[in-house]
């Protein structure tokens, strides 16, 4: 049998020809109509509207259906018939909601994904529902209370290393959860309240023997310290301020405010400056040599925001010739052959990945099509060969 991304990623929709309508069409009307459907059938059904919402932006083909639609996932959900239909059915969830986002979704599917998570047997199925959660908190009309409140439910999962929605020890649903917590933050303005206990969770997790939770926590800490600066506005003319909390641009750029710190997000960054100096070194027989490169890379970037809350993922400062200025964050994502999107704050980082996440393969096409994903990533894109460290 084929597996759940195989079954995705699998492209049989015909990009020049509009044949992928009438399959869509059909395979709507084939979920609507769940009476006459086996599980087998469903699981066939799910994917393939997955797969066609995932390489094509059909906004125009199931408006108007979402609410139905929507009605004939949680069934699946709900059910649990199997591992592979309840996963294929939130992923139908999270790719309708990223095609025509609605304030509705979020509300009706909120407890039910919160239900699986918690209750189900499924790892897989747990991990997925996070995942979808986060989406359906992110595009489906949650307000900042409720992103608030599914940021705290999930950083339970993280502070109990997954024994609140029993899976103990268990490293994926802890990624999930790390993950989607960070991506809900860049919705947050202001998280002065929030900074604190979150730090103390994601630093006990740099301990983790797995190298996924270590990385997303150590992510999410480079979001927190980049979050904690705001710009140095003439309000603050008057105002006494510590050595150091103020930061200016080191190129000297017209236009480019100073920042200044808002908050102190962790008490001890001298020793967490120590644990991740560790992790940007690591070396052992424990993991694998990509394993070691992907943390030591991480790592030192992560290290490098924390000192410098201005420096973005992949900072460089060496000079460049061309400009006589360093290179910044170099680290991009390449659109087509010419066009190059460059991610140069770890905000823009959690976004992309959470985009790329639920839009796997497809991410370009609904980037280029969709507003609603160009919205959550307003970048702009040129055609400069010269950067590299693609991601």
């Amino acid at each position: 049998t084929n597996s759940i991304d195989e079954l995705l990623n699998g492209d049989n929709t015909d990009p020049i020809t509009d044949a992928w309508r009438a399959d869509l069409a059909d395979r709507i009307q084939e979920l609507l109509d769940r009476k006459r459907s086996s599980g087998q059938g469903r699981e066939r059904c799910l994917a393939t509207y997955a797969r066609i919402l995932t390489a094509q932006y059909a906004e125009e083909d199931i408006r108007g259906k979402e609410a139905e639609l929507v009605v004939a996932f949680l069934k699946s959900i709900k059910a649990e018939t199997s591992e592979k239909e309840t996963i294929l059915a939130m992923k139908a969830l999270a790719m309708t909601v990223v095609t025509s986002p609605s304030d509705l979704i979020y509300e009706a599917v909120c407890g039910p994904l919160k239900r699986v998570i918690t209750d189900s047997a499924s790892v897989p199925s747990k991990t997925t529902a996070v995942h979808c959660l986060g989406t359906c908190t992110f595009f489906g009309g949650a307000s900042d209370d409720e992103i608030l409140d599914n940021m705290a439910y999930l950083l339970e999962i993280v502070a109990s290393d997954g024994s609140f929605i029993d899976a103990q020890d268990e490293a994926d649903p802890v990624v999930a959860a790390l993950e989607e917590w960070g991506s809900l933050s860049t919705l947050i303005d202001d998280l002065a309240d929030e900074s604190e206990e979150a730090a103390e969770y994601f630093v006990d997790q740099l301990a983790s023997s797995d190298p996924g939770v270590q990385i997303a926590a150590g992510e999410n800490i480079a979001l927190l310290y980049e979050k904690s600066y705001r710009p140095l506005t003439d309000d603050d003319g008057g105002a006494d301020f510590g050595e150091g909390d103020i930061i200016s641009d080191p190129d000297e750029i017209p236009g480019v405010p100073k920042l200044i710190k808002n908050y102190d997000v962790y008490r001890r960054t001298d020793v967490l400056k120590d644990t991740l100096s560790d992790l940007a070194s690591l070396n052992t027989r424990r993991l694998s040599k990509k394993e070691q490169k992907a943390i030591r890379t991480n790592f030192a970037d992560i290290l490098d925001s924390v000192e410098y809350p201005t420096h973005g993922p992949r900072y460089q400062n060496a000079i460049s010739q061309d400009t006589g200025k360093r290179y910044g964050s170099r680290m991009t994502v390449r659109i087509h052959k010419e066009g190059v999107m460059k991610i140069d704050k770890w905000w823009k980082l959690h976004r992309l990945q959470a985009l790329r996440r639920v839009l796997q393969s497809g991410f370009v096409r609904h980037y280029e099509a969709n507003p609603i994903v160009f919205e959550s990533l307003p970048i702009m894109i040129t055609n400069d060969r010269k950067t590299s460290k693609e991601y």
